[in-house]
């Protein structure tokens, strides 16, 4: 018990402290840009329109909010995170209590993400509710809305109008990103483990340490678009201006959701808080010209 508890006050704080990050990169990712692109160089050096950063956007939000603007949405946030680590704690004790005394080694690394794909998947579901507030919580800001305005009314708010299919908005593709992503980096990071790494090499423990934090940014980053698509099917057609065009068209499906952003070359929208390049299908005004 003093475990879970202090993993929950750990992960309050890592909550609160990246807060500001995750809300600028969801008004990203419904394609909320209200500062007009800038003329900077790319990683080559050469020059070219970019659209404003965390720093700038950050000051954007500030400008209009306050500082306490850039923490929309952290009262549900932080109970999605207290119950997942929670759920997921219980989920792992009961899971194993299953365990097989002897399994070999190549099934071992298979049963152990197996344990943890459960665990994590029953924290999502569980949790999801309070993801969808969170993230239209956040969203408010595009219309100056007020609708979601606190856990407990934003949840009757969400019943009310949706009913209880409305609290799992994008459950669908955040659970296979979560599952894609776990597998891809615990199989990687096996592999790196067993034939590239000597155990008879100095600090091997934390080359193996290093090894597994570099596959769970690759898998990261090859499951984003299951991220963009959830975040985005959440706050779809739920009544809030960044859920409506011009932001998002109304999308039935996250399927469509995926072929529509496919289509457009924005599956990597939000991805990247710097260097940002303008996303495709929008326009923006600068020096009196148009540039797409």
């Amino acid at each position: 018990m003093a475990e879970v508890c202090g993993q929950v006050l750990l992960g309050s704080g890592l909550t609160v402290l990246s807060h500001p990050l995750m809300y600028i990169k969801v008004l990203i990712q419904v394609g909320h840009e209200p500062l007009p692109p800038t003329l900077g160089r790319n990683l080559f050096g050469r020059q070219v329109y970019q659209l404003p950063g965390l720093f700038a956007y950050a000051k954007h939000i500030i400008r209009i909010d306050g500082r306490a603007g850039l923490f929309k949405g952290l009262g549900p946030r932080l109970c999605a995170g207290t119950i997942g680590t929670v759920v997921h704690s219980k989920v792992c004790l009961t899971v194993q209590e299953c365990k097989i005394s002897e399994v070999a080694p190549n099934h071992c690394i298979s049963q152990n993400t197996t344990r943890e794909m459960i665990a994590r998947s029953c924290a999502t579901i569980v949790t999801h509710p309070f993801h969808v507030i969170t993230l239209r919580c956040m969203v408010q800001f595009i219309g100056r809305e007020t609708k979601y305005s606190g856990v407990f009314d934003s949840i009757i708010t969400v019943y009310r109008e949706e009913g209880i299919l409305g609290f799992f908005a994008g459950l669908i593709p955040r659970l296979l990103g979560d599952v894609l992503s776990l597998w891809i980096c615990n199989l990687l990071a096996h592999l790196i483990n067993t034939y590239a790494i000597d155990d008879s090499m100095s600090h091997t423990g934390e080359i193996k340490n290093c090894s597994q934090a570099m596959t769970g940014f690759f898998a990261s980053m090859l499951t984003y678009p299951f991220v963009l698509v959830s975040n985005i099917m959440a706050v779809n057609n739920c009544g809030l201006a960044g859920g409506l065009t011009p932001y998002a068209s109304v999308y039935p499906t996250w399927v469509d959701c995926w072929k529509h952003l496919s289509r457009e070359g924005n599956m990597s929208r939000g991805n990247s808080l710097f260097f940002r390049k303008l996303p495709a299908g929008k326009t923006y005004a600068v020096d009196q010209k148009r540039f797409f």
